[in-house]
């Protein structure tokens, strides 16, 4: 590369570094010109987060990628780049695997990587992350200067520096728990719907309001709820969650507030309840639209007040909690349906925050199938576990009823089987669309009885539904009436089948 090309290449992003960019364009950006100036067939930068690194921008590897999170020690070529002072090539002839190992975008077969390097970057002299290059030709680094990579890798700290400067400045704060030193539970997606909601989780989350989230089953509803008290001031506070609908009536009073002994039968010992352990931080109860209008008005009482009694004793304790609740029911309804206190209900909703659901958000289903491929990768022992063209293009085409939960099922339950059917244990491990056992969304689901003649008349919406409760109840039929059962059959979510049922007047 002359002097001039160089020249060309490189002060666009020395330009950038004056500029507001989107993070994500800025890295785009970045990587681009290391392609230009060091050509490759794929290149990647990686953040240093604890103990895993996490892709921020990849040019030349598979969508999913981005949604990969992969843990150092699992990677031994990640792991030799992160302990070198500076950048380095592995031999063509390498034996460690090669993360990236069938995930060169374009390629249908399972070929591996054959060349590589890559360069630590340095932010206020701490390991900040890494650059990375792959080629599938075994000779195509060869003549490549080390020290351009170098040089780079210091332009590439430098944006990488400005990025995080505006970041701090603008308070965009990151949104991810760690759990009992186990990986963070990040909210992965680049969709419209997930930044639009990601942009609430922030503006909420440094406010002690009340947050009522909803959303279907499956769309990650606890993962916001974990969100939202990150990016408090009650970060450093307990969360403590209860799932209202895994408890029998009869003990849900005691997990929320506490007994004292002898207050029931079995209560041998003075207990705290929920709210108590909560007490300084954020108290998160799922499945909210399953309590009582009897524990409903006592929990009226202990947010307006911030006072509580154990069961089984008149002293009042006093607490400071953040509550957030979240249901997958419409609460309006119930509420207007008389089965919810129309107080509690607005002091629940104070802040309202919608789940958009996995059909709404587009290519995010890729992003999240790349990060369940690596859990399982890991958990499998797989040097490399991809989707093949066609898999991607069956999830992105599926309608997801089950949402995120059922896409993290899909993939392990895949993965599992894929595997079973091999000889012999494979290097790289491919999922094709017949393998995801998705239903064929170029047929319709639920076909009408060959002697029955769907006649539509007058207002379609209302026709639609006719048909919808005729479908429903003959699945029902055929069940004994087994809600769980005629869910499977019709391929929804039993509680999206609920849903529907009330909507239709059925239940």
């Amino acid at each position: 590369m002359t002097a001039q090309s160089l020249l060309t290449t490189l002060l666009p992003l020395v330009a950038d570094l004056s500029r507001e960019l989107p993070e994500g364009e800025r890295y785009r950006r970045l990587l681009q010109a290391m392609r230009a100036l060091l050509p490759c067939d794929a290149a990647a930068l990686l953040r240093l987060d604890g103990d895993w690194l996490v892709p921020l921008a990849v040019d030349g590897l598979s969508a999913d990628t981005l949604g990969r999170r992969f843990k150092v020690s699992e990677h031994p070529r990640f792991a030799v780049l992160l302990s070198s002072p500076g950048p380095t090539r592995f031999d063509s002839d390498s034996e460690l695997p090669d993360p990236y190992d069938g995930l060169v975008d374009g390629l249908h077969g399972h070929l591996e990587v054959h060349d590589c390097m890559g360069c630590p970057l340095f932010v206020d002299d701490r390991p900040w992350g890494l650059l990375t290059l792959d080629a599938l030709d075994t000779e195509r680094f060869e003549r490549v200067e080390l020290d351009a990579l170098q040089a780079f890798a210091s332009l590439a700290a430098a944006t990488v520096n400005v990025a995080e400067r505006i970041e701090r400045l603008t308070l965009r704060a990151e949104i991810y728990r760690e759990a009992s030193g186990q990986q963070h539970k990040e909210m992965i997606g680049q969709s419209k719907p997930h930044k639009r909601l990601v942009e609430e989780i922030k503006l909420v989350g440094g406010s002690d309001l009340t947050v009522l989230i909803t959303g279907e089953t499956g769309v990650g509803k606890e993962l916001v709820a974990q969100a939202i008290h990150a990016t408090s001031t009650r970060a450093d506070k307990p969360l403590i969650s209860l799932n209202c609908a895994a408890l029998p009536e009869t003990l849900v009073e005691s997990e929320l507030f506490g007994h004292v002994r002898g207050a029931f039968t079995g209560a041998l010992n003075e207990r705290r309840g929920k709210f108590e352990l909560a007490n300084g931080g954020t108290l998160f109860l799922d499945e909210v639209g399953e309590l009582s209008l009897t524990v409903q008005a006592k929990l009226l009482r202990v947010l307006q007040s911030g006072q509580l009694q154990r069961l089984g004793s008149d002293k009042e304790h006093q607490v400071d909690v953040r509550l957030i609740a979240a249901t997958n029911r419409d609460l309006a309804d119930e509420v207007r349906n008389g089965r919810y206190r129309a107080d509690f209900y607005h002091r629940l909703s104070v802040y309202p925050l919608q789940v958009p659901a996995l059909r709404d958000r587009g290519r995010d289903v890729l992003l999240l199938a790349g990060f369940f491929l690596e859990q399982n990768r890991s958990r499998m022992g797989l040097g490399s576990l991809r989707l093949s063209s066609d898999a991607q293009a069956a999830l992105l085409a599926y309608n997801w009823p089950g949402n995120v939960r059922e896409l993290e099922h899909l993939i392990g339950r895949s993965a599992l089987k894929a595997l079973g059917n091999c000889r012999e244990r494979p290097k790289i491990l491919s999922l094709n669309a017949q393998e995801l056992d998705l239903p064929d969304v170029s047929t319709p689901l639920i076909e009408a009885p060959a002697d029955t003649a769907l006649v539509v008349t007058g207002d379609l919406r209302q026709a639609t539904e006719h048909y919808q409760r005729q479908v429903i109840s003959a699945c029902l039929e055929r069940h004994q009436h087994n809600w769980a059962s005629a869910a499977r059959e019709l391929g929804l979510d039993r509680a999206n089948l609920g849903r529907m049922a009330k909507r239709l007047g059925m239940k």
